[in-house]
Parts: structure tokens; C-alpha cells; sequence
């Protein structure tokens, strides 16, 4: 590798061991996007669409302008838990989110669709370029904390959005099945590959608290979670119960009316990271090489 080299391998013609191809996508000139958190699953089924609704709704409910982006581009969920039927449309300058009841910047694929039911039968590439669109094409506008719902698994999407957006770090949505382990292990073993933080794991499904007795039952078993967290060295940040007024709300478009605390930790958390990142910026104010946010811009 050339002592000169600046790491734009496009601009050498230079045969080098250690070139790196950037794979990073700017947003459009127009959004202002501060925070990107990942809600990613190894398995289906296991609510991370929820929990990204909730996430979403809590930091909204804390002052932040919030907003989502739906990368589970074949199995979109998220417009129905807010009870969106509008669909975005193009204008010149590009295309603009959805805003929800309470203001929750949103884009799917439903909201380009015809049909809510209609299937998006697109190979791989396809779906990955789309999720790359939905950052760089859309007017996000000022956005505090941009919530990634991506589809379960380490595939296309989720190695797209690691490559292609600033994700800060990923919040893991598992369940308290045997073969959470193995799962766990994946997700977390691919956003260490990618130098992307865990943030921590939500057990969802963690238990039934009987509506009588208010005695809990554990459905899958005795949970391994805070085992499974401890081997990987990151923390049980929330426990969900198994809870029918939640799925009601979603059922119902009414999420954002939905009263819970399961999250609170999270939310916290977000929020002392936010705190510390006024501090550093205030501390090294026109320090370019120091300004994080700066680099998003």
C-alpha cells in the first residue's frame, strides 16, 4: 500500500492487500438525522417490530423527534401498529415520511404500495438497494433517534444497513426459547464483525402474568437469557411480558396510546448517552476532528 494512499481506492490504481471499499450512503441534503439505532432479531416471530414501535413511541414521549425506518421490506409491519393508511407520495424535491398520530416520522414499503396486502417479490439486491433509497431518497427532516426495523436473520438487509447507514449501536429482540443461545450468538457475533455496539438484549415473551392472581407464568420455560447475556458480555436491558392489550393496540393502529415501563431502561440509557455526547461536544467545540454529530451532517 502506497505511504500516500487515503483509503479511495476508486481514485488508485494501485494493487493493495489492505484496500476498503466505503460502502457508507449520505442521506438526503435535507435530513438531519442524529442517532441511528438497529432493532434486529436472529429469528422471526419474536416481536422486534414492537419493540421498535415502542422504542420509537418512548423516546417520542421524552421530547425527542423520533422516527422509523422499516427495512423489513417483505414482511412490513409497522404502518399498521400506528394506524397509517396514507400513502407517501413523490414530490420534486423527494420523497417525504408518513407522520403518525403523534408526530413518529415513518417510511415502509406498504406506504408505496397499492395494497397493503400486496407481496413485494423482489430478489435481494432489489430489497438491499431499496433500504439504501429509504435513507438516501426520503426527507427525513430533524430526527433525534432514527429506529431501523430490519428483517430477522445476518442477510442482505441487515448487512446493508451495517455497511450503508451511521448505525450507533443495535438493541438484540430475542425470545426465552432453548435455541435463543445460538441466535443471540449470531446477532451479536455479526455486529462485532461490523465494529457496531449492543446496546442489549429484550427478552420478549418473557412471561404471562395472570390477569387474576397476577401470579407469573414463565410459557417457554425457565429463561436462559441473563446467561446468554453474560457469555457475551452485554446486558438484559428489558423483560416483555406476553400481553393481549399490547397486540390489541397494534391490532388497532392504536400503539401510540399503549401505557408501559418495560422499555424504561432503554430509554434511559439512550438518554445518559445523550447527555454524555452534549458534554463532549460542548467540551471540544470546534474540534472538527472531534465533533461527532458533525460527521453526519
Amino acid at each position: 500500500m502506497s505511504e500516500d494512499c487515503s483509503q479511495s481506492c476508486g481514485s488508485c490504481g494501485e494493487e493493495c492487500g489492505d484496500r476498503k471499499v466505503d460502502f457508507s450512503e449520505q442521506p438526503h441534503e435535507l435530513s438531519r438525522i442524529k442517532k441511528v439505532i438497529g432493532v434486529v432479531s436472529g429469528k422471526g416471530g419474536v416481536g422486534k417490530s414492537m419493540v421498535t414501535s415502542l422504542m420509537a413511541v418512548s423516546m417520542k414521549r421524552q421530547g425527542y423527534n423520533t422516527a422509523i425506518l422499516d427495512a423489513d421490506i417483505t414482511g412490513p409491519s409497522i404502518p399498521k401498529a400506528f394506524g397509517i393508511k396514507e400513502k407517501a407520495m413523490p414530490t420534486e424535491l423527494g420523497l417525504f415520511p408518513i407522520s403518525s398520530k403523534t408526530g413518529i416520522e415513518i417510511m415502509s414499503i406498504n406506504l408505496l404500495l397499492e395494497h397493503d396486502t400486496d407481496p413485494v417479490v423482489w430478489r435481494g439486491p432489489v430489497i438491499a438497494n431499496t433500504v439504501k433509497q429509504f435513507w438516501t431518497d426520503v426527507i427525513w427532516g430533524d430526527v433525534d433517534y432514527m429506529f431501523v426495523d430490519m428483517p430477522p436473520g445476518t442477510g442482505d438487509v441487515p448487512l446493508t444497513v451495517f455497511q450503508s447507514l451511521p448505525v450507533d449501536g443495535i438493541i438484540i429482540v430475542t425470545s426465552p426459547q432453548e435455541l435463543v443461545s445460538m441466535i443471540v450468538a449470531k446477532a451479536v457475533k455479526m455486529a462485532r464483525m461490523m465494529n457496531i455496539p449492543v446496546i442489549g438484549l429484550v427478552e420478549n415473551m418473557s412471561y404471562f402474568e395472570c390477569p387474576d392472581c397476577d401470579k407469573k407464568h414463565y410459557l417457554f420455560g425457565e429463561s436462559r437469557i441473563e446467561e446468554v447475556a453474560k457469555q457475551y458480555g452485554i446486558d438484559v436491558v428489558a423483560k416483555m411480558p406476553i400481553d393481549s392489550s399490547l397486540a390489541g393496540a397494534c391490532d388497532k393502529g392504536l400503539i401510540e396510546l399503549f401505557e408501559n415501563n418495560w422499555l424504561d431502561h432503554i430509554v434511559q440509557t439512550l438518554e445518559k448517552s445523550e447527555k454524555a455526547d452534549e458534554l463532549f461536544s460542548s467540551e471540544y467545540v470546534g474540534h472538527d476532528t472531534l465533533n461527532h454529530q458533525g460527521s453526519r451532517v
